[in-house]
């Protein structure tokens, strides 16, 4: 009787074992569709769409320093920071709140440096920077409206993002992600005046959809069916909890990708511009302005916690020195305008390394050169 019932015992485990196993196989797979449903997105997103228009109000107010008769406040820009629930300063990581505020800071050399002239060159005693050709810069050609604006959507909005990911995901946590992403529902993959405002992509979805080809394979179209892809496996309850953690893994890195690949777009710019024979002073202030911009998107992703990127601090130290603008010690951007023949060669290191790291292809590194937007008017 005894070996009977642990014969018995046996099949039944068995049994047991195999209707598991039969229940994981007979699981549907995951369904997704083609469009993302925002019934309720506008009512969950307040916050994230405050801070946007926040960011956007602080930029705002930096680039009125590029007018030569303007004076920016530095208290102008602090009220900016820090008012708001939450505010972008309580938002922000700590490393680039200490280097925005108080006496020095960023918004501080702002504020100095306007109302002056600048012409790049080796700063000089007492050199605060000022305007060059439509842009406001510092003695060492830092445009800090924009280094503050980009690293605003890495280390406000990025970060809010990851931090939303973490733990439990909901519906409506989702449409906070595609929100602080800068898209809305319809993701209508273009921030060009051809769209409806209240439909149009900002933040980092603009910068998505200027290096999307719209041919459903880029990284806007990626982003985009990740998105919809957590959505759906939220939907479908939590047999798909290794769906939604894959979605999560693929908007991580593709939002990344997005800002690396905007990272070589501003290298392009300027080593089209400053190989020219002949050099403005427009092409010169442009080719900084790019520059800084995409020190921005690089700069910005320093802080966020290493678990959820891939780019290792010290490729972004390195590559912030073939910049000019090393993490630590003085930036010497100016060169670029300066001593082109010298300088021009590190923004293709920049590019190879990026490359690198984040295995772009050949064709991909060619399509980055391209406003898509503004190229297809759309």
């Amino acid at each position: 009787m005894k070996k009977i019932s642990i014969v018995l015992g046996a099949l039944l485990m068995v049994g047991s074992i195999s209707s598991c196993k039969k229940e994981e196989k007979e699981k549907d797979k995951l369904e997704i569709p083609t469009t993302y449903d925002g019934t309720n997105f506008n009512a969950n997103t307040v916050t994230e769409d405050a801070l946007i228009k926040q960011i956007v109000a602080l930029t705002d107010e930096g680039k009125k320093g590029r007018n030569l008769d303007y004076t920016i406040s530095k208290s102008t820009l602090e009220d900016l920071f820090t008012l708001g629930s939450p505010s972008l300063s309580s938002e922000i990581t700590l490393f680039y709140k200490e280097k925005f505020e108080g006496n020095n800071g960023w918004f501080d050399k702002m504020a100095k440096a306007s109302g002056n002239r600048w012409v790049p060159q080796a700063p000089e005693e007492g050199d605060k920077g000022g305007v060059f050709a439509g842009y406001l810069f510092d003695e060492n050609g830092l445009e800090y409206q924009e280094l503050i604006e980009k690293i605003n959507f890495q280390a406000i909005l990025f970060n809010r993002a990851i931090n939303l990911m973490q733990g439990n995901i909901s519906l409506s946590t989702v449409d906070q992600l595609v929100a602080v992403f800068g898209a809305k529902p319809t993701f209508a993959n273009s921030a060009s005046n051809n769209v409806a405002v209240e439909i149009r992509d900002r933040a980092m979805a603009n910068y998505a959809s200027r290096r999307d080809k719209n041919d459903g394979k880029g990284l806007y179209s990626q982003i985009k069916k990740a998105f919809i892809t957590l959505q759906a496996a939220i939907l479908a309850g939590d047999d798909y909890q290794s769906e939604q953690k894959q979605a999560i893994k693929d908007i991580k890195l593709l939002w990344e990708k997005i800002s690396m690949a905007t990272v070589i777009n501003y290298c392009h710019s300027p080593i089209s511009k400053l190989s020219a024979t002949t050099r403005s002073d427009a092409d010169r202030a442009s080719a900084l302005h790019a520059i800084n911009e995409g020190i921005g998107f690089l700069y910005g992703i320093k802080e966020i916690n290493q678990t959820h990127r891939k780019i290792t601090d010290a490729q972004i130290d390195e590559i912030l020195v073939l910049f000019n603008a090393p993490a630590t010690g003085t930036a010497t951007v100016y060169k670029f305008a300066t001593d082109p023949v010298t300088e021009l060669p590190k923004l293709q290191q920049v590019i190879d390394k990026l490359k690198a790291i984040y295995g772009f292809s050949t064709q991909e590194i060619e399509d980055f050169k391209t406003n898509w937007v503004s190229s297809q008017n759309r």
